[in-house]
């Protein structure tokens, strides 16, 4: 018995085959080997065509079967992680109408900031947690204006990850997390939110039937089943956002447990048991995979845009062409804690939600050109990212969060012992390291929704721990200091 999940982003669509009783993955791969296309028409604007992912996803899932050997009637579920925030629109006929605006598209943010202003913040704020902000609804708020003859034939809006799951199984629907990471949830009635429906002007057979996260969201098609290659029949049982989805995938379920990932931006994300919020909207706060009417779950959703992308710059411009990450934290790990008075703020992709959507960039404080070298700089950049992470986390501490264990994935910057433990320092959070990814986690998660797991613990009883990294109790000054300083360059 076998589970198939997969991981829809900007990037790749990653598929993994899991041995639901041994809970190992057997196969993974991912398409295309490059980096798959961005469509920017615009500065700011971003898009992708819907066609892209199911053509990404056909070949993903080609190669895990052909990997495996695994049997197409061994297949029990399948779990599907989608980037978030994304835009799809489609017909009556399921066809899709224009290319996705996918989540790092910008050009709905004066939609989002007026609704704020016009709504109020208090009424924003205490339904749906957050501003409306660049999110889904001010995406299709964005079309209705300026594109009404595309807005006029919509039948159906969705998320990346519906529109997947529509090409599957021919059915259309939601979730209550999707729609919260839209704007769409109003979690003081539990309901879709009429009030912003009403300002947009959007009539509510746009919002596709609700089902639960875990549960029977469709099955394959036999059309679907010819061109992905597997049995018909096949049961979709979960779908959710990457960063709900990747806490799953470290086993993060309930209140003071955290997530955090560090790729291209970086993210930190904690569950919360009580409806909350941030009064400034710096962080965003959605439903996590377990929520329900019953149980209060939330995720908090701290992103800092700048976070691995400075790092990448820093070894395209800074270091001798060829030297590798590995060896870029070895370098780093040269440099004494605090980069000998070198603090780097890592802004420098894009507004930041967390300084209240402003665009402050990146920029480099304290060289001294008779003591400095690349070493500092390099740390000096991975201490600047954890700094944002330190400054972001305290926003979560003043919600009420307790931020005393952090779970992560063995990739990406938490490879460099210098971003581990200056994490551990500064915050005097314990550092799990786990070995998993995306769509692993969505298997594991089909089988939840299946029936197959009766719970999270029985899902995740074989996630393989790698790694613990502890606060050094001798360093927590030093990190403090270089901390403190950085956070005198923010003013």
């Amino acid at each position: 018995m076998y589970l198939l999940g997969y991981d829809i982003g900007s990037s790749s669509v990653k598929a993994s085959l899991v041995n639901a009783e041994t809970g190992k993955c057997v196969a993974s791969a991912f398409y295309p080997k490059t980096e798959a296309e961005i469509i920017a028409v615009h500065p700011g604007w971003a898009e992708q065509h819907p066609e892209m992912w199911w053509d990404n996803l056909k070949r993903t899932t080609e190669a895990v079967m052909a990997e495996s050997g695994v049997k197409k009637d061994e297949i029990s579920a399948i779990g599907i992680s989608y980037q978030m925030h994304g835009l799809v629109c489609v017909d009556k006929n399921q066809r899709v109408l224009r290319p996705a605006i996918i989540w790092c598209d910008s050009r709905a943010v004066p939609y989002g900031e007026k609704a704020f202003q016009a709504l109020g913040d208090e009424l924003c704020l205490s339904h749906l947690l957050n501003s409306p902000g660049n999110f889904t609804a001010s995406k299709l708020a964005w079309v209705k204006d300026n594109e009404p003859e595309v807005y006029a034939q919509i039948d159906k809006i969705m998320l990346p990850g519906d529109y997947i799951a529509m090409k599957m199984t021919g059915e259309i629907c939601t979730t209550v997390s999707g729609l919260s990471e839209g704007m769409f949830w109003d979690f003081q009635h539990n309901e879709v939110a009429r009030f912003l429906m009403n300002y947009y002007g959007f009539d509510a057979s746009l919002i596709p039937p609700v089902r639960p996260t875990f549960s029977e969201q469709g099955r394959v098609t036999a059309v679907a089943a010819a061109e992905l290659g597997l049995k018909e029949g096949i049961p979709v049982t979960y779908r959710a956002g990457d960063q709900p989805n990747n806490a799953l995938s470290l086993n993060v379920f309930n209140p003071g447990e955290i997530a955090s990932t560090a790729g291209t931006s970086g993210v930190v994300y904690g569950v919360n048991g009580a409806v909350n919020y941030d009064p400034k909207s710096r962080v965003n706060t959605f439903a996590h995979v377990n929520h329900t009417v019953e149980q209060t779950r939330l995720g908090v959703l701290l992103c800092i845009n700048g976070t691995g992308i400075l790092n990448s710059w820093i070894k395209r411009t800074v270091v001798p062409e060829g030297i590798s990450y590995a060896a870029m934290n070895d370098l780093a790990a040269q440099a004494p804690i605090g980069s000998a008075g070198i603090s780097i703020l890592p802004f420098g992709n894009g507004a930041e939600r967390m300084l209240q959507n402003r665009e402050t960039g990146c920029s480099i404080h304290g060289i001294n050109f008779n003591i400095h070298t690349r070493n500092h700089i390099i740390r000096a950049a991975q201490e600047g990212i954890v700094f944002s992470f330190r400054y972001g986390i305290d926003i979560m501490k003043g919600m009420g969060m307790d931020v005393c264990k952090i779970h992560a994935g063995h990739a990406n910057m938490f490879l460099s012992s210098v971003f581990r433990d200056t994490l551990a320092g500064v915050t005097g959070a314990i550092i799990e390291l786990y070995d998993t990814d995306g769509s692993v986690g969505a298997a594991k998660g089909a089988g939840m929704g299946a029936g197959i797991y009766r719970d999270n613990h029985e899902a995740f009883a074989t996630l393989e721990k790698l790694a613990v990294i502890e606060p050094k109790e001798a360093d927590r000054a030093a990190y403090e200091e270089a901390y403190q300083r950085w956070l005198s360059c923010m003013k």
